[in-house]
């Protein structure tokens, strides 16, 4: 459960700091010595890598799984309950 909401609250600072760079690049559009949009731009590299860096970790410690239905191992055939012939 805490590796879940860690990824939540990475994932909603990712998002967050993708506005903020978006109002400091409108906002400093005329302005050459502004570098709040670099800034931001790096800060959410480092979320996305961190990011990326807690799903790799929860799936290699298995307290993240796919739940795609071609991930899933096929069940063995139910057994016939035909006669096998004469």
């Amino acid at each position: 459960m805490g590796l879940k909401l860690m990824i939540v609250l990475t994932f909603l600072a990712l998002l967050a700091s993708l506005g903020t760079g978006l109002v400091f690049l409108l906002r400093d559009r005329h302005t050459t010595a502004s570098r709040r949009t670099w800034y931001s731009l790096t800060l959410r590299l480092s979320l996305a890598a961190l990011l990326m860096g807690l799903v790799v970790y929860g799936l290699y410690t298995g307290q993240l799984r796919s739940q795609a239905p071609w991930d899933h191992q096929p069940s063995a055939e139910p057994a016939s309950s035909e006669p096998a012939g004469p």
